[in-house]
C-alpha cells in the first residue's frame, strides 16, 4: 500500500482532473486507457469510473485482482462485491484472493464472495474462518458463511464462538440460517457470554431461550 495514495477521489471528474484530460477524445477510451496507467491512484480512478460507466470487462476485472498493487486490488474486490457477476474465470480470482499477502485484500475477497453467495468457496472460506491469523479475516468469512448458509460450514461457525468476541458475535448472527440441536444449545451457552454485545446478539436472534 502507498501511504501517499490513501486519499482518492470518488468520482469521473477527479479521474479527469488528476489525469490532465481535456476532452480531445471518447471518454471512455480515455478511462479504458487509465486502467493501464503507470500510476496505481490513476488506476484505482479509472476503475471506478468504468465501472460506473458499465465498461469493465472480465479482461478488466482479471488485470485489476492481479495488480501489483494492494489499493487496486482492494478497490476492485470492493466493486466486485456489487458487480453483475460473473464469469467462473473471475470467481476463481477472487477465492485465490483468499491466500493474498494483504490482509485488506483477503477481507475484500471473503465479503465479495459472501455477497455473491458463491458456495464454491465454502471449503476455501472455511480454511480463513479457522485458520487465518487476522480475526478480521475470520470474522468476515465467518459472515460470508453463514449468507450462503451451506450446512459444511456449520462446524467452523459454532467454533467460531470460542474466537475473539468480535468473531463470536458474528458467528451469532450467521448461525440465524442454521437449525439444529447443536445450533440452540451453542446459543443457550452463548447467552452466558462475557461479552455483552455477544448476550446480546443472542436475545436479538430470539433463540437459544428455554
Amino acid at each position: 500500500m502507498h501511504s501517499d495514495e490513501s486519499t482518492l477521489p470518488d468520482d469521473i471528474d477527479d479521474l479527469l482532473l488528476v489525469s490532465g484530460y481535456r476532452d480531445d477524445g471518447s471518454l471512455d477510451s480515455f478511462i479504458t486507457e487509465r486502467l493501464s496507467d503507470p500510476t496505481a491512484r490513476r488506476r484505482v480512478l479509472a476503475l471506478r469510473a468504468a465501472c460506473r460507466r458499465h465498461l469493465v470487462t472480465n479482461d478488466f476485472w482479471r488485470r485489476a485482482l492481479n495488480d501489483d498493487d494492494d489499493d487496486v486490488r482492494r478497490e476492485a474486490l470492493t466493486l466486485i462485491a456489487q458487480a453483475p457477476l460473473l464469469d467462473e474465470s473471475i470467481f476463481a480470482l477472487l477465492v485465490a484472493a483468499l491466500s493474498d499477502d494483504d490482509v485488506l485484500v483477503v477481507d475484500g475477497a471473503v465479503f465479495a464472495l459472501g455477497e455473491h453467495l458463491y458456495t464454491p468457496a465454502n471449503d476455501a472460506l472455511i480454511a480463513v474462518a479457522t485458520q487465518h491469523e487476522d480475526a478480521r479475516c475470520r470474522e468476515s468469512a465467518i459472515a460470508a458463511l453463514g449468507a450462503i448458509g451451506d450446512d459444511r460450514a456449520r462446524p467452523a461457525i459454532l467454533a467460531a464462538l470460542d474466537d475473539k468476541p468480535a468473531v463470536r458475535r458474528r458467528a451469532i448472527v450467521a448461525l440465524a440460517n442454521f437449525e439444529g440441536p447443536d445450533i440452540e444449545a451453542a446459543l443457550e451457552r452463548a447467552r452466558e457470554d462475557r461479552d455483552w454485545q455477544v448476550r446480546a446478539a443472542v436475545d436479538q436472534l430470539g433463540r437459544g431461550e428455554e
